[in-house]
C-alpha cells in the first residue's frame, strides 16, 4: 500500500512539475511541494494504520482566543 501511495505521488510530481519549471512558476512550485509533503505526511501513517491527530483541534486552539475577543457581549 505504501509503495502504491509513493507511486501515486511520484506520478503527480511527474505530471505537474515539468510544466511549472518550464513556465518558471517558482512560487507555485514551492507551494505544490509544501502541499505534497503535507499530503504524504498524512496519508502514509494512515495507510500504515496509525492514528493521526485531528487538525481541527489545533485550529480551534489557535482561533478560539481570537473568536472570544471578537464576541460581542
Amino acid at each position: 500500500m505504501i509503495l502504491l501511495l509513493l507511486l501515486l505521488f511520484a506520478g503527480v510530481v511527474l505530471m505537474e512539475v515539468p510544466g511549472m519549471v518550464k513556465n518558471k512558476m517558482w512560487r507555485e512550485l514551492a507551494v505544490f511541494f509544501i502541499f505534497l509533503v503535507v499530503g504524504m505526511g498524512l496519508s502514509i501513517p494512515q495507510a500504515l494504520g496509525l492514528k493521526i491527530p485531528n487538525p481541527t483541534k489545533a485550529i480551534e486552539a489557535i482561533f478560539k482566543p481570537l473568536s472570544d475577543l471578537l464576541k460581542l457581549k
